[in-house]
């Protein structure tokens, strides 16, 4: 090509690289006139991918959304032409949730704080946990009591439903761990014993991995996780190693167990026999929390947006498989631990032990991470009052949102990965669009500190609770 044509190429035309999150460029690099915007850059890709089904895509160039011609672009940003454009097309899911905006229903029956608040994996059902001693389901058509669970002794302080939505284990502050029947709300056998301090987190084995649900893995103060199975009712493995108290826990998609601990480490275990295969070290104080890239798909097992339910186990085990591995892909699973330490890091641990990234930017401690249902964003929340927005797969700083005037606790993602919601200690919910990286929605209502809140898998209801006693739904 001579030099007059080279210049022509380079006034009408933009040479772009089409790449994948991961990464992986999608065929050569292109020259695209400079009238194409996203929604010939959607055709592109669908066409490049064989897509039978044409899907939605975001495209990034850098952490920037791409929402205007490309010759737009190169002259809001001066671009130089000669540089071939790397642009990121990034899968959008296919259906829409719309924002919550009003609280539809404040339900009292709590005695003491609502410690805990989580939506069944279908969405259908809501828990919650409290200082009173006791586990409630709510039943969200009617928005009243449902079943009131009694049978521990000391504040429930964590619990977790089966990914078949068949079972739901507490644990309390005396350390026994109790199943209930979410049907009946009915005690299933005696409470579970051989914690010696109170149980700080509660993770079930994938669906994927066996259905119907039998094992999940609790942590403690006492330093110890036990892995535990329901229809023998006991403790089948005992993990010990950390030297102070395991504060989280997660049992992964490929059947690894992490947890995290106040001796600053990270341990990832094998479920066979409970062999320690690596430890992660790199934090300088406590880890608090753990989230990994797959948790909504495993959290959720065959249930998604369609509501689709299923006969038998086996049904449920394919099901979930595929969404597993349709949400995988070809990566391995992602880890991140979020510290008192004020950093966060990203692991591959099935990759290396050395972490991926590491992440600094909040001025205290990070009480809560969260990966977003399509694992492309990763937030967290903080004592220093924001929560921040990161890549998901590279771990690199986008966004702070901040509004809160006091410590965030806990955080939660819209199952189309758009929406992110935070509850704080200043008594509101505040809900942040990512797309735009601002505050979408203010829902403020609670008397007083906010230290649960979910967003349901079907999207359409969010639950808070906290200090002031009372389980909130919010709709749109």
């Amino acid at each position: 090509m001579d030099n007059g044509n080279q210049q022509e190429a380079g006034t009408s035309s933009v040479m772009c690289q089409l790449v994948s999150p991961e990464g992986d460029h999608l065929g050569a690099a292109l020259y695209l006139p400079q009238n194409v915007g996203p929604s010939q850059l959607q055709e592109i890709v669908n066409h490049l991918l064989h897509n039978e089904d044409k899907l939605p895509y975001a495209f990034y160039i850098g952490d920037e959304e791409l929402s205007i011609q490309l010759g737009a672009y190169m002259q809001q940003k001066n671009a130089n032409v000669e540089v071939t454009l790397r642009i990121v097309y990034q899968p959008q899911a296919v259906f829409r949730i719309r924002p919550v905006n009003r609280c539809s229903a404040t339900i009292a029956g709590h005695t003491e704080a609502v410690l805990a608040v989580s939506f069944s994996p279908d969405g259908r059902c809501l828990a919650s946990g409290s200082g009173d001693t006791t586990v409630r389901f709510w039943d969200l058509n009617t928005q009243t009591p449902l079943f009131t669970c009694k049978g521990h002794k000391n504040w429930v302080l964590c619990f977790a439903w089966s990914p078949d939505g068949n079972h739901l284990v507490s644990g309390s502050k005396s350390g026994e761990l109790i199943l209930w029947d979410p049907k009946t709300g009915k005690q299933l056998g005696t409470p579970l014993t051989g914690h010696r301090k109170w149980i700080t987190a509660v993770s079930w084995e994938p669906v994927h991995l066996q259905a119907p649900c039998r094992r999940f893995v609790s942590a403690s103060k006492d330093g110890d996780a036990r892995i535990w199975d329901i229809t023998t009712r006991k403790c089948i493995i005992a993990l010990t190693g950390h030297t102070n108290s395991v504060t989280c826990v997660k049992w992964g998609g490929d059947g690894l167990i992490y947890t995290g601990s106040e001796d600053c480490l990270i341990k990832v275990w094998e479920t066979s026999q409970g062999k320690l295969v690596k430890t992660l070290q790199g934090h300088g104080h406590w880890v608090n929390s753990l989230a990994l890239s797959t948790e909504y798909v495993l959290r959720t097992g065959a249930y998604d947006h369609t509501g689709k339910t299923y006969s038998t186990a086996e049904e449920m085990k394919e099901a979930a498989l595929a969404r597993y591995k349709k949400m995988r892909g070809n990566a391995p699973e992602r880890l991140v631990s979020g510290s008192d330490d004020f950093t966060m890091f990203l692991w591959e641990p099935t990759i290396s032990k050395q972490p991926k990234a590491r992440m600094t930017g909040h001025q205290k401690l990070v009480n809560h991470v969260y990966f977003s249902p399509d694992g492309q964003w990763l937030a967290s929340a903080s004592f220093d009052k924001s929560v921040k927005l990161w890549n998901g797969i590279t771990g690199k700083f986008v966004a702070a949102f901040r509004g809160h005037v006091a410590d965030v606790y806990q955080i939660s993602w819209s199952a189309d990965s758009r929406l992110l919601l935070s509850g704080s200690k200043d008594s509101t919910l505040k809900v942040w669009d990512i797309r735009t990286r601002k505050l979408k929605q203010d829902l403020p209502g609670h008397a007083d500190e906010v230290y649960a809140v979910d967003w349901s898998p079907d999207g359409e209801k969010v639950a808070s609770g906290g200090k002031d006693r009372v389980v909130k739904l919010w709709m749109n």
